[in-house]
């Protein structure tokens, strides 16, 4: 593919904003060198229906920072090559909702992003001090990332940011004064997310960082929720959300269904604990079963530290509408990457088996989704579900990211 409708094509975002239009010529090069011209029509907006040996069409960009948080710097060693692959590549924050620093884009890059109208964009920031930003992303580039956001913003394109927040180095004050910038840079700032820093037990070598504590949390989850109040109130959004993470270590219950809006960070783990109860207790209002198919057949569910005493008070009110269910909740403790790690999402193959290869598990081992490599049956320490299903004789079934899917598996 050289061209449409006379526009050279350098990558997957030249090609599919050049085929929107409905009449297109493309000039096509074949194998031998010689140039070939289609002219086609089809419905505006509708895909050609191509698919291309990269899916980017060009060689994706990767990320040229050394940030004093980053978690695959935290990996151990041996695990699969792809895992330490860090990606900072526009196109992919755009059609996957990858986060980007900015730090690789020149100003010919901004220019298209907005001639195109690129757009919603995912942004880690972390900081809108330059000299700061510079510092926890270990490149003078960092700062230099804080124009092209500021300049993207100015523009109108719509900008997802998150800040992992370190204890001791942009919370408190810092924070404060980043959140107050954001706030300057008006509606294209969609929503803001604020995660505490995730520290692994394979440090070595890297800088010193703490770990929240429930008063540092309780004190963040305040000062945001300030912000987020006055933006609601002349906004309509509250912008601002903090992870649920903050939640769990100040000991708070979550937000109301509601406070997250349309969940713009689900991705973050902003709200995953409120939409998965709201979706469980929904369908578990609403769900009839069939009683002819309807029979006791113990199982367990298997998750991190973090969800654990959530999905056991889950658990308990569906089993007080329907006696049927036979269930317990196993918390798996993260000896591969370290106690502190407590999402699900990071739970091994390795820690499951280790963990509970002596337990009575009954018929079924219901994990969820999110512990595996998207698209695929593997876990992070390439454990497969027939691995697991097979060491443990236990049918394994994977829950969707869905609470309805899991009052479905319990039923």
């Amino acid at each position: 593919m050289r061209r449409i409708n006379g526009n050279r094509i350098s990558d997957v975002l030249d090609y599919k904003f050049y085929t929107y239009d409905s009449i297109l010529m493309l000039e096509l090069k074949e194998p031998g060198g010689k140039i070939k011209l289609v002219r086609l029509r089809k419905s505006a907006g509708a895909d050609l229906g191509l698919e291309f040996e990269l899916y980017l069409m060009a060689r994706e960009h990767s990320c040229t920072n050394k940030c004093i948080f980053c978690f695959i710097d935290q990996l151990p060693r041996g695990m699969r090559s792809t895992l330490y692959y860090k990606d900072d590549d526009l196109r992919l924050s755009f059609l996957q909702g990858n986060y980007i620093t900015l730090s690789n884009l020149t100003s010919k890059d901004a220019e298209r992003i907005i001639k195109m109208r690129i757009s919603p964009i995912n942004v880690s920031v972390h900081s809108l001090d330059p000299a700061l930003r510079a510092y926890m992303l270990g490149s003078l580039r960092g700062a230099a990332g804080i124009n092209t956001l500021k300049r993207l913003a100015a523009a109108g394109i719509k900008l997802n940011c998150q800040i992992v927040c370190c204890p001791g180095i942009n919370d408190g004050a810092a924070l404060k004064k980043t959140l107050e910038s954001f706030v300057s840079l008006g509606n294209s700032i969609v929503s803001v997310s604020i995660v505490p820093v995730g520290l692994t037990k394979h440090r070595q070598g890297l800088t010193l960082l703490r770990p929240f504590d429930k008063k540092l949390a309780l004190d963040t989850i305040k000062l945001v929720d300030a912000y987020a109040k006055k933006c609601l109130k002349k906004r309509g959004s509250r912008v601002f959300f903090c992870a649920d993470e903050l939640y769990i270590l100040a000991g708070l219950d979550f937000p109301a269904h509601e406070a997250y809006e349309d969940y713009p960070q689900l991705e973050n783990g902003v709200g995953m604990m409120r939409l998965f109860a709201t979706e469980f207790l929904d369908e578990l209002d609403k769900y009839v079963p069939d009683k002819k198919s309807q029979k006791k057949e113990s199982c367990s569910i298997v998750t991190g530290a973090a969800a654990g005493k959530y999905l056991t008070n889950l658990l308990k009110i569906a089993k007080e509408k329907y006696d049927s269910i036979e269930a317990n909740v196993l918390v798996i403790d993260n000896n591969f990457f370290g106690r502190s790690v407590t999402v699900s999402g990071l739970v091994t193959g390795s820690d499951i088996i280790t963990q509970l290869k002596s337990r009575q598990l009954g018929a079924r081992l219901l994990i969820p989704q999110n512990m595996l490599r998207r698209g695929e049956e593997v876990f992070l320490d390439d454990v497969t579900i027939s691995q697991l299903a097979g060491t443990l004789g236990v049918t394994v079934r994977v829950i969707r990211q869905d609470g309805a899917d899991l009052l479905h598996a319990l039923l």
